[in-house]
């Protein structure tokens, strides 16, 4: 991913396969945000608390934390405290039906020592290995290729297990803007918007209008970066869209716009929120700033972090609809990425 200084200017970067020549790391997401189980799941017995920046289980029969979004290449960075004479268990690459042992998950065991352990795991194409404090452990290679990332609580010797500090960093990112010029990028015609390359990023002047990726995406990890020139812009990342069709598919929504001095009511969804679906429930940026935009799209699931932050996490249960039709419905199929010139103060 491209870090640029500049002005409303995107550069952006997209999972691609790991042989590509020109795969670069993502930015790093945490996974947990300190103070809620937001983008989680629980699956199970077991009954998991939030205490102190700590996500915390020593109750149930058993069972675990799984992310809501699923994750291909990534590394994976946690820390973990186990009870002493009590294990625990790190899915990586998780499916949620049957156990771990037989569905295909990759997986760590991790023994109780009463003290914080730094886990590592790096799952990349076939290879997935992973480090407990700087040393290389074992860990069981699974057969899927993308899943969820689950914890786990075993009800062993009165067990208590406790994580925090957990983020993620997608791996072999490709870039889908080159810094330099709009080859691979289509403007859609007869519209007011101005595009061009500005100090390696894609500025956007007046509105509306609207430019497109020529490749088009299904279920992908998308990392840009942002800065709006000016005050409450109004801007979106739509993605899945019709190719040559205005303004459809999903938007992932760009304006750092709040109620009083509260960031958790935002205007107009706010950015990061699917806009028509789901609010932000943080505005975490602010204008002027450049932020990070990590979006992270898999069937009906769309997740969008801000810096680092999860500020949506949207599931589509309505009825199927084609992409041209837009924001009537659940749309699957592959589409475009393209980049909105909202009005006439767009920049």
């Amino acid at each position: 991913m491209m870090k640029i200084a500049g002005r409303l200017f995107f550069a952006a970067a997209i999972v691609a396969a790991p042989a590509l020549a020109h795969a670069e790391d993502g930015a790093w997401i945490n996974l947990f945000d300190g103070e809620t189980t937001f983008g989680w799941n629980a699956i199970g017995t077991a009954e998991w608390e939030v205490d102190d920046g700590v996500i915390e289980c020593r109750d149930g029969a058993g069972g675990f934390l799984a992310t809501t979004s699923q994750f291909k290449n990534f590394e994976l960075s946690l820390r973990a405290q186990v009870k002493e004479e009590c294990t625990t268990g790190i899915v990586v690459r998780g499916g949620l039906e049957g156990h771990h042992s037989v569905n295909g998950s990759s997986y760590l065991v991790l023994p109780g020592t009463g003290k914080w352990q730094e886990v590592v795991i790096k799952a990349m194409g076939d290879s997935v290995t992973a480090t407990v404090d700087g040393e290389a452990v074992d860990i069981t290679a699974g057969t899927r290729d993308k899943g969820y990332i689950c914890l786990q609580f075993h009800h062993n010797n009165n067990a208590k297990v406790e994580f925090k500090d957990i983020k993620l960093r997608p791996l072999a990112l490709e870039p889908i803007f080159d810094g330099k010029t709009l080859d691979g990028w289509n403007i859609i015609p007869d519209r007011a918007s101005k595009f061009s390359v500005v100090d390696g990023a894609i500025n956007i002047k007046d509105g509306n209008g609207q430019i497109e990726t020529d490749a088009v995406f299904q279920d992908f990890v998308l990392q840009l970066d942002i800065i709006s020139n000016g005050e409450h812009l109004n801007s979106g990342v739509f993605f899945r869209g019709p190719k040559g069709i205005f303004w459809k598919g999903y938007e992932s929504q760009v304006r750092n716009q709040w109620r009083g001095d509260d960031r958790t009511r935002p205007i107009d969804y706010g950015t990061g929120g699917n806009y028509g679906n789901q609010a932000t429930r943080k505005v975490v940026p602010s204008d002027g700033e450049w932020f990070t935009k990590t979006v992270v799209v898999d069937g009906n699931h769309a997740a969008v972090w801000i810096n680092g932050y999860q500020v949506s996490d949207f599931i589509d249960t309505r009825a199927p609809v084609s992409n041209s039709d837009g924001k009537a419905g659940y749309v699957g199929d592959a589409g475009t990425i393209h980049l909105q010139g909202h009005d006439p103060t767009t920049d």
